[in-house]
């Protein structure tokens, strides 16, 4: 049996909208039922973003749980695993867009970077909107439906603006103390770009020191920083993200424990077995069993 979990580009979801490579939306009841698969676990090589208006369940991101209720609205970078589970019907809307959809506009994609929903600590990317900000809310999505359904002139102008706005209205709510400080002082821009080098380095790169190097501080600096920002040591930030790599890699059933020990640079499966039961208390194999009948 093929126990490999999708990956959904833009292009291969269905909706009642026409659709292209680097937009869609449409509301999440009839999205759900002709993309059924989505209900497992899979990941989506674009930005995705739901949200409900009824219904009730759990949204699993990288591995946590969320609520869904009425108000909750989701923001998802690309390449997270999830996966949804539903207690009654759902409805609400989704909107899907890729990482250079706002680029084709001549609005630079570093404009999501400044919002605090799309980073990549999972906790930061659910909240539950006020009551008086649904309406509002419901009137974006809305507006956005109308214009992918006309398209007129200068729809998807339009369309970046209803998004950006509904980015504003939803960044104005997050709490205080989400991971990443909606304010841009120095010591937030440095965090920003800190993050961003793990992203692209994480396999090969384990060490605080280097990646201070990097940005052309001390490790005693950059220590400094990510304890100021977010309460967690440089190292501990780099190893979570080795870890998620290392989850989101084994729920892909036909990998074998080896090799994801050997592509994420582990210089043999016993050290890797190691490192993941010293932090999430399972091995590899027993943390895989959790996910093998979902799928």
């Amino acid at each position: 049996m093929d126990k490999t979990y999708p990956t959904f580009d833009i292009c291969n979801l269905v909706t009642s909208k026409s659709s292209n490579d680097l937009f869609n939306a449409d509301r999440f009841q009839g999205y759900l039922f002709k993309n059924p698969p989505i209900k497992q676990v899979h990941k989506h090589s674009f930005y995705h973003l739901v949200y409900f208006t009824a219904g009730k369940g759990q949204h699993i991101i990288d591995f946590k749980s969320y609520p869904i209720e009425p108000g909750c609205i989701y923001f998802m970078r690309p390449g997270q695993v999830h996966n949804w589970e539903f207690e009654s019907d759902v409805d609400g809307y989704v909107i899907n867009f890729s990482a250079t959809f706002f680029d084709q506009l001549t609005i630079s994609s570093s404009i999501i970077d400044q919002f605090p929903f799309f980073n990549i600590f999972a906790s930061g990317q659910m909240l539950k909107l006020q009551k008086n900000s649904r309406p509002k809310a419901v009137t974006i999505f809305e507006e956005i439906l109308k214009e992918w359904d006309n398209h007129l002139d200068f729809t998807s102008v339009a369309i970046a603006a209803n998004m950006l706005k509904l980015f504003v209205l939803s960044s104005r709510e997050v709490n205080s103390e989400s991971p990443i400080l909606t304010k841009t002082s120095y010591n937030s821009v440095l965090l920003k770009q800190f993050l961003n080098l793990i992203e692209e380095n994480f396999k090969d790169v384990r060490l605080p020191k280097d990646y201070a190097a990097l940005l052309y501080i001390t490790s005693n600096h950059l220590n400094f920083i990510c304890k100021d920002q977010i309460n967690m040591s440089a190292g501990e930030i780099i190893r979570n993200r080795v870890l998620l790599e290392a989850k989101r890699m084994l729920v892909n059933f036909e990998l074998s424990v080896a090799t994801i020990g050997m592509e994420l640079n582990f210089f043999d499966t016993s050290y890797f077995i190691k490192f993941f039961k010293k932090y999430t208390l399972f091995t590899p194999e027993a943390f895989r069993k959790q996910y093998y009948n979902k799928s």
